[in-house]
């Protein structure tokens, strides 16, 4: 089933998700800054390193063409939904509403990968495409990490 390296190391990033979503949601309101912009750097450079590794294997695969368009329209979703965030005060009311609204969205998406994408994925793929495809994800993202510093979210991009 998903068990390779590329599976492995994105469930390992969605973890870390589920927990920075949830420290967040938690966080007293002078500590929201801090933590939603760690959040948003990590979200937008996993999203960039899985496009460019599994997605893009994906998208050259018929059978899995639709699974890989369906999941870049959400990682659109989920940006917008940042790009929101960042012209919001943090203590408002909105900032609240349309993190709720985010985290729900991110959550569907990573719950959706990790039960169908990935194992449908796992049973297109050889062990070499998975491998090739970890070795990408694992090259891209601290590279994505370092963009995603000075890249701001949905229509902030120049």
């Amino acid at each position: 089933m998903a068990d390779a390296r590329i599976f492995q190391d994105l469930k390992a990033d969605h973890d870390r998700h589920r927990a920075m979503l949830a420290a967040l949601g938690d966080a007293p309101t002078q500590k929201r800054s801090d933590l939603f912009e760690e959040l948003r750097v990590e979200l937008q450079a996993h999203a960039a390193a899985e496009e460019e590794s599994l997605y893009a294997t994906m998208l050259a695969v018929p059978d899995l063409r639709d699974d890989a368009r369906h999941s870049v329209s959400e990682h659109k979703e989920v940006d917008d939904y940042l790009g929101e965030m960042v012209k919001l005060d943090p203590a408002s009311a909105e900032w609240t509403e349309t993190f709720e609204k985010m985290r729900h969205r991110y959550l569907h998406h990573i719950d959706e990968e990790e039960e169908d994408m990935f194992p449908e994925a796992s049973k297109k793929l050889n062990e070499m495409d998975e491998a090739r495809l970890a070795n990408i994800f694992e090259d891209r993202k601290p590279k994505e990490l370092e963009l995603a510093e000075e890249e701001k979210p949905g229509d902030e991009r120049d």
